[in-house]
């Protein structure tokens, strides 16, 4: 019974790891050639979406994936490369506002608020993502965060009729870095059974128009 018992687990283990590395294959060849780290190699669209992030670390530092975010957003708009932002995050409670924190930054930064829109229910990047088309009318996007990221973001933007291209943030490394590549994993397995599933954001509502 017991051998029976290791068996079992030992096949869901190895059907698990490759769900995973299927997965995770997947999204990295379709986003081939897709995602960029220059500005003069990306092409123009309307609208650049940036995937929210909290500013700071629990340890009151300052998130390096906001900042490197921040500083890809700027670098797109005063190339011309973007006209305007739409940042998509979580602002679950009154003390988080992950959207307003963005745009404060984006507006020291010399971005008009004009330009700047906010989703205030990007919960997820599936939620950020299905909105930028459902809440307000984008097909085309140029997806701002770091390179991991941006691959998952245009997977889902593809399965749900959007033409999307990722500008790449700086990466992070080190301990922090690590933790959440792995955490991208099963992120991306989730990705496939939320396709399948056909998940939907939590939120809708009605359309905003960018102008």
């Amino acid at each position: 019974m017991k051998k029976k018992i290791v068996l079992i687990l030992a096949l869901l283990l190895i059907f698990n790891m490759g769900f995973i590395f299927i997965a995770n294959y997947s999204i990295e060849k379709n986003a081939k050639n897709k995602t960029f780290y220059e500005f003069n190699q990306i092409e123009k669209n309307k609208v650049g979406l940036v995937l929210g992030t909290s500013k700071y670390l629990k340890n009151g530092q300052v998130n390096l994936y906001f900042k490197y975010r921040i500083n890809a957003t700027v670098e797109l708009f005063e190339n011309g490369k973007i006209d305007f932002v739409l940042v998509s995050g979580d602002n679950g409670n009154k003390n988080y506002d992950e959207p307003t924190d963005f745009k404060e930054e984006l507006i020291k930064r010399g971005i008009p608020e004009n330009r700047i829109f906010l989703d205030y229910a990007g919960f997820r990047t599936l939620d950020s993502v299905v909105r930028a088309k459902e809440i307000f009318d984008q097909v085309e996007l140029t997806i701002i965060s770091q390179k991991f990221h941006n691959e998952r973001a245009i997977y889902l933007a593809e399965k749900n009729g959007i033409r999307a291209v990722g500008f790449n943030a700086r990466d992070v490394s080190g301990r922090y870095g690590l933790k959440v590549q792995l955490r991208e994993y099963l992120a991306r397995t989730k990705v496939f059974l939320d396709i399948a599933l056909g998940v939907k954001p939590k939120f809708l509502g009605e359309k905003i128009i960018i102008k």
